[in-house]
């Protein structure tokens, strides 16, 4: 198949000829997936269940774990059936369904993170004006838009992926990667790669500016602050900061997996590296968030100790 441009289907060779060691893959993966569920639905649950955590800052954490179970979904299920049934072909179809999922994902997650780099900036550098600036409606507005955008944009890179006739149909991945295809297609690309480029500016280039502006200004305010309140801005900080660059050295795994030759790497190490953003990332941050924040350990503790003590269990 791979000399003709009549692909039907695509074959992932992440997980090929590793016999059967896949089984204890498999239950890893399982449990990963299972944690990352969980962890996310707590943090959800707990902000969805309690009316002091209805804040621009929580709202914004409750939108990134609804993200990351998104994201994770579009992984997961499909790669431990494909594993456990030692399954390396795809429908082309359901290829681009997964690459529309993890690209959403992707831009949603970087979006959300940059929008929260400018909430903290509010906070910190504005905080009597901070709830007139941040209200709870104009969050709804910006995690719909960062939706409606987010899928919009990924929508026009599938549909320019989608017309290019393909000359063969192997990933050397564990799922469907857009660049991927493009570099299995038979004609010229160009428009792809620009399209590619200009998206690159409004995904990533224009966040990141949000970014380095906001925590540019913080550094700036907390130098000039007193020592308790540089304390008080690095707590603040602290938990957005780890999981932005958490995301951040995903995607860079994820961009030299794909664009450089790494087959001389073990291949476990590849897969690794090509899966960190949805592997390290989804369970990371509901952990961060829920160890260094302190409002949420509160209420998580009050909610679910009036769900357990029916059963005789305390939470102290």
């Amino acid at each position: 198949m791979d000399n003709t441009s009549d692909v039907t289907s695509i074959v992932l060779t992440g997980f090929e000829n590793i016999g059967s060691i896949r089984y204890f893959y498999f239950c890893v993966i399982l449990i990963l997936y299972f944690s990352i569920i969980f962890a996310n639905s707590l943090i959800i649950g707990v902000i969805c269940t309690d009316r002091g955590l209805r804040e621009p800052m929580y709202l914004l954490l409750c939108n990134l774990s609804v993200t990351e179970l998104y994201g994770s979904t579009a992984l997961y299920p499909s790669l431990l059936v494909n594993m456990l049934l030692d399954i390396h072909e795809v429908s082309k179809i359901f290829c681009f369904v997964q690459i529309f999922c993890l690209f959403t994902y992707g831009s949603i997650e970087f979006s959300s993170l940059s929008v929260m780099a400018y909430d903290r900036y509010v906070s910190i550098c504005y905080p009597l004006e901070y709830h007139s600036i941040m209200t709870p409606t104009k969050v709804y507005i910006l995690i719909i838009l960062i939706w409606f955008y987010c899928t919009l944009k990924v929508s026009v890179t599938i549909g320019l992926t989608a017309r290019l006739p393909l000359c063969g149909n192997t990933i050397y991945k564990v799922y469907c990667d857009n660049y991927s295809l493009v570099r299995l297609s038979c004609v010229d690309s160009t428009a792809n790669n620009i399209y590619g480029l200009v998206s690159l500016v409004f995904t990533v280039v224009i966040p990141s500016l949000l970014i380095v502006y906001s925590y540019s200004k913080i550094l700036r305010i907390c130098l000039r602050s007193s020592k308790e309140s540089q304390v008080k801005a690095l707590k603040t900080c602290t938990p957005h900061l780890a999981s932005l660059i958490n995301f951040s050295l995903g995607c860079l795994f994820e961009i030299v997996q794909s664009r450089f030759d790494m087959m001389h790497v073990p291949s476990i190490v590849r897969i690794f590296v090509s899966v960190y953003f949805l592997m390290i990332c989804p369970i990371f941050n509901p952990i961060i968030y829920g160890v260094r924040t302190t409002k949420i350990r509160a209420v998580f503790k009050k909610v679910y100790a009036r769900w357990l003590t029916p059963l005789g269990i305390h939470v102290k």
